[in-house]
């Protein structure tokens, strides 16, 4: 039996694109949810899970933040996909005919210019290849899904507009996840290792805290900060940091760290993908 690797949507969503592209010796498992994603996992259904974490032009996927920490998995790849959002009908719509356009939370804002430009209203989808299955299901001429053209061949759609994404490279990134760590040194880009805290309630936590990367010259590329426990006060953060937890550097600044926090994860040890090397396009619209 094949090993899988399980990713949130319907055949034909994104997260369906980034598992054939990152992991092609796996079979991609859809499904519903993140949870559920996450549990394929942890039960063993699945080996890896593919979960989107952010977009160039939306930013990061709320809910996600907050399941990471709690899965009990640990990050052991990254993957970058180039998202192309495509207008998709039924066979003989034309884009005139559209009035509404379907899609997951995430995907709208995506391509908003598009949508004012030609009269089409919005509608939130719990997935993209989702919004592509119902509306081949569906018998209305004038609705149409914002999704892959991997969907449009599996529900047999027409591609109505291609790339109406409002920025040239629009990039979702996906963590994949493993119920084991693997922090063997591997890739060509260096490593990037990733951590959730929270700080000690006294004055300048979060800045003494922080210091120790800048003295021992460690690169922090993320800090997120999300709440916790339904508190205002209760602020948990998650970041990246390149290097290894063995390289002298960051087990100083992960030393100095621990001093001022009163919980620390580590979430994983993952190889930096060559898209992270890629530079922003000056003339991206």
């Amino acid at each position: 039996m094949s090993k899988q690797i399980a990713f949130q949507g319907e055949p034909g969503a994104y997260g369906h694109q980034a598992c054939v592209e990152a992991r092609p010796d796996y079979d991609p498992l859809p499904c519903p949810t993140f949870e559920a994603a996450i549990d394929a996992v942890r039960t063993g259904e699945a080996e890896l899970g593919m979960i989107a974490v952010e977009n160039s032009t939306y930013g990061r996927v709320g809910d996600v933040h907050t399941l990471l920490p709690g899965s009990g998995l640990h990050i052991v790849d990254e993957a970058f996909v180039r998202v192309h959002i495509n207008l998709l009908g039924k066979p003989g719509a034309q884009l005139g005919d559209i009035r509404t356009a379907s899609g997951h939370v995430v995907i709208l804002p995506q391509c908003g210019k598009f949508l004012r430009a030609n009269g089409i209203a919005p509608q939130v989808s719990p997935d993209n290849a989702r919004a592509a299955m119902d509306v081949a299901e569906g018998d209305d001429m004038t609705a149409g899904a914002l999704a892959s053209e991997m969907a449009a061949e599996i529900y047999g759609l027409n591609v109505i507009a291609r790339h109406i994404e409002d920025h040239d490279r629009n990039t979702t990134r996906f963590l994949i996840m493993a119920r084991e760590p693997d922090f063997k040194r591997r890739g060509k880009h260096g490593m990037v290792t990733s951590f959730v805290f929270r700080v000690r309630n006294i004055p300048a936590a979060l800045y003494k805290a922080m210091g120790g990367f800048a003295t021992n010259g460690v690169n922090m590329t993320k800090l997120e900060s999300y709440m916790v426990g339904g508190q205002f006060t209760a602020t948990q953060f998650y970041a990246e940091v390149e290097g290894h937890p063995d390289d002298r550097n960051v087990k100083l600044a992960m030393d100095e760290l621990d001093y001022f926090t009163d919980h620390i994860r580590l979430m994983g040890v993952f190889p930096a993908a060559p898209r992270r090397l890629e530079k922003a396009d000056p003339q991206a619209r």
